[in-house]
């Protein structure tokens, strides 16, 4: 639990240990900078700011046994991840019939940084998983599932590596993990955290 870091007694770097040069670039941009403060306590992120979070699903990172390109990837990929909310809040006051998801505003931004498939794919889809579980039709939700497999393809396990990071942070529900195991069962090396 981070409740013990404030932001004022912290700079982004001491908290978020940035390792290339293109890490360090996304902390000198404002936007980024805006969406890293926003986030107050709510369920699922006890810790506030997404600041917070992004640590949290850091320190997952360092605990896998990851080769460096995909520690890397994952990285970048948790860096971003939730980053946009504050647009997504925005757009959903403006408009309530139109609310772009954080995932593909986060992704849209990467693009001006990045022409890596991976890792915007992996922004981009961070939260399929964890809405395809919410679904209560059967047959819809395992044909959502298997279209995000589908979409997925190479990059089948390092989604699974990123969910586990992301979800085992804060107060989440642990379900979504099993089950998505269960869906995955065969295509995918089950990771201990």
């Amino acid at each position: 639990m981070l409740r013990h870091l404030s932001i004022e007694t912290n700079t982004y770097e001491e908290l978020l240990l940035p390792e290339t040069a293109l890490e360090e670039q996304l902390l000198l941009t404002p936007e980024f900078n805006k969406g890293l403060l926003w986030g107050t306590p709510r369920y699922g992120h006890p810790e506030g700011p997404v600041l917070f979070h992004i640590v949290e699903v850091l320190e997952n990172i360092e605990r896998l046994m990851l080769n460096p390109i995909e520690r890397e990837t994952l990285r970048l990929v948790a860096l971003v991840h939730d980053t946009f909310k504050f647009k997504e809040e925005q757009l959903r006051v403006r408009d309530q019939d139109y609310v772009q998801h954080h995932g593909i505003i986060a992704r849209q931004f990467m693009e001006q940084y990045t022409d890596n498939e991976s890792v915007l794919k992996l922004i981009e889809l961070h939260d399929e998983a964890y809405y395809i579980w919410k679904v209560q039709d059967e047959a819809r939700k395992q044909n959502m599932m298997e279209r995000l497999i589908h979409r997925l393809g190479d990059d089948l396990q390092l989604f699974y590596a990123f969910f586990m990071c992301d979800t085992k942070t804060g107060d989440k529900t642990q379900a979504p993990i099993s089950w998505f195991e269960s869906c995955a069962k065969g295509m995918i090396q089950f990771i201990k955290l």
